[in-house]
């Protein structure tokens, strides 16, 4: 499929990953889960390789992260990388970035992923990327829905509708964060799946959706694809882009248009939202330990040491009595939590912002 593009979103901060993720280093070009020296942006770019090449892959981020993606990802084009001058969510930059593909090639076919999911069956997920693309190509506004493995009450779902084709079912509804109780019965009763952010559609059909449910941005999109016809987007970008409504694709889009589809996948994913993750993630020892080579653990099970630190090839790590932690150090800062607190490192951040100590977030 020659006309097929993709568009990685990568402007997230990744707070919940501090000290290693940070506001110009966020979690997306860190190494979290996976092969230890791969950052997880560039493992979404080698996994879908085989069916998009570097050259028609794009990459939404903020202006502020532009010279740090593009050092993670020297085979993307220079031009490719969109920066954002402010954050806007998902619909405003999905749209941007499909109108700048349609420039181009009019007849795109476009995928959308986010750049810090773990994929731990790549040749199954992209069997998956390719019936969503033949949806999409279709004329489908689709969507893959992750096959649930527990009833997780932190995503939202998706139920299924009827068959639209091989592998595909129309999508009878979006479903909030449920409670307990609902997600354990979307799990019993088979027919939810997990909402994993990941969007495939014609450039065209995306541009006739937004102009239909979001007038407002199909407005400002236009003034910029204007401007970018006068050779004059920079200047565009910096005022409209602000002005754009911050929705994201899902409640603008997705939740309103009536073909939308969704393909089920189950290929090991993972979203990577905190140290417990990259913990489940990562290659442990006999004890549930995930340590630098050459650590000294006596007594210690189940915990994470990541040393991201100048020195950590010369280091010797040693934990005596311990379980169930996680330790980050980087060259400022020490993080030691339990890891089933491991999302409350935003905390942290929330302390240190009021502390004014934002040379370190």
């Amino acid at each position: 499929m020659p006309n097929v593009h993709c568009v990685v979103l990568a402007g997230g901060s990744g707070t919940r990953f501090w000290p290693a993720s940070r506001r110009l280093m966020p979690k997306q070009l860190l190494p979290l889960a996976g092969r230890a020296d791969e950052p997880l942006i560039a493992a979404t770019l080698r996994r879908i390789e085989p069916l998009v090449p570097p050259e028609r892959v794009w990459i939404s981020t903020g202006t502020r992260l532009v010279d740090a993606t593009a050092a993670a990802l020297p085979r993307v084009p220079r031009a490719h990388l969109l920066a954002e001058p402010v954050a806007r969510n998902t619909a405003p930059c999905i749209g941007w970035a499909a109108a700048t593909i349609a420039r181009t090639d009019p007849d795109a076919i476009v995928a959308v992923l986010p750049a810090d999911h773990f994929i731990g069956d790549e040749p199954g997920f992209r069997d998956v990327l390719e019936r969503a693309l033949r949806a999409a190509e279709d004329g489908w506004l689709t969507t893959i829905g992750i096959v649930p493995t527990r009833p997780e009450t932190g995503y939202g779902y998706i139920e299924v509708g009827d068959r639209v084709g091989e592998g595909v079912h129309a999508v009878a509804r979006f479903v909030e964060k449920p409670s307990r109780e609902k997600a354990e019965a979307f799990v019993a009763g088979g027919r939810h799946l997990w909402n994993a952010g990941m969007f495939f559609f014609r450039a065209s059909v995306m541009r006739d959706a937004i102009a239909e449910h979001m007038p407002a941005l199909a407005t400002g999109l236009a003034r910029i694809e204007e401007a970018a016809a006068r050779g004059d987007e920079a200047r565009a970008l910096a005022e409209v882009f602000p002005t754009l409504p911050s929705i994201s694709i899902d409640h603008g889009v997705m939740e309103k248009a009536e073909r939308i589809a969704v393909v089920p996948g189950s290929f090991g994913w993972n979203d990577v939202g905190s140290w417990q993750v990259t913990w489940e993630m990562s290659e442990r020892d006999a004890q549930g330990n995930a340590l630098p080579e050459g650590t000294i653990a006596i007594d210690a099970k189940n915990n994470l040491v990541r040393d991201l630190s100048p020195g950590a090839a010369r280091k010797r790590w040693a934990l005596v009595g311990v379980s169930d932690l996680v330790i980050v150090e980087t060259d400022d800062a020490v993080l030691v939590i339990p890891r089933e607190r491991a999302q409350d490192v935003r905390a942290v951040i929330d302390a240190l912002t009021a502390r004014g100590e934002t040379d370190r977030l």
